[in-house]
């Protein structure tokens, strides 16, 4: 069996509030199923592995972003060709937005975004902070947001998922997240993958899928990520 290769972009500029954990979350649970995987960690000015089967990059604040602009608009083509070959890519919060078309900060500056994903934001005037679930098509999630940015999807039923609590996207359409293609945003950060091992194993089953054509992941003993979840759940807003 070919090996998963997970790909972490901007490890060091967009980790906020423990992002990186969700790389190793994927990796231990494709070690424990005796699955090979590889993990590369690619920066400002480093090329992108032409055999990504996974994609992660975190959230990181809006100074941050801006300073990463550059670099992402040069890889932006790249990044769109892979997605639409079927990479599979998760998004945190600052890097769901730059996917996107635009960040519109309180400065009224445009950060540019890559533009693969049909959605757009804009600072608000408050922050949309706490625990938050949403319920998706492979159940319950549950994460924390922190986020000044209201995202508005072009299309709404392209959502992840639909807020049960907390605020999601904006705010007002009670939406939370995107998929699109193999693409999954979300403003989950925790790691949000760490609570949620149904959607860990949802990425690695398109991935695997994809790579070595087949989609059955052995089960794995989930009773403490998902007691995680459960008191997380719990905490108030």
């Amino acid at each position: 069996m070919s090996p998963i290769h997970i790909v972490h972009l901007y490890a060091q500029e967009m980790n906020i509030y423990g992002d990186t954990g969700n790389t190793i979350v994927l990796q231990k649970r494709l070690q424990w199923r005796n699955i090979p995987v590889k993990v590369s960690v690619i920066g400002i000015g480093e090329k992108l592995p032409a055999n990504t089967d996974i994609l992660i990059a975190g959230g990181g604040q809006d100074a941050v972003q801006s300073s990463i602009q550059g670099d992402l608009l040069k890889k932006g083509k790249e990044l769109k060709a892979m997605a639409d070959e079927g990479m599979v890519v998760l998004l945190i919060c600052g890097s769901y937005q730059l996917f996107g078309r635009r960040f519109i900060t309180h400065k009224n500056e445009e950060i540019k975004g890559i533009g693969i994903l049909p959605l757009e934001t804009k600072a608000g005037p408050e922050r949309l902070i706490g625990n938050m679930i949403y319920k998706t098509k492979w159940g319950k999630v549950v994460g924390y947001e922190n986020h000044s940015g209201l995202t508005m999807l072009d299309d709404k039923s392209l959502a992840l998922g639909k807020v049960i609590k907390g605020k999601g996207n904006n705010g007002q359409d009670r939406t939370e997240g995107v998929v699109y293609k193999n693409i999954f945003g979300t403003y989950s950060h925790g790691p949000v993958l760490s609570k949620n091992p149904h959607f860990a194993d949802e990425l690695l089953r398109r991935a695997v899928e994809r790579k070595n054509g087949q989609s059955g992941l052995t089960s794995l003993d989930d009773k403490l990520e998902l007691k995680a979840a459960l008191v997380a759940s719990l905490r108030p807003r």
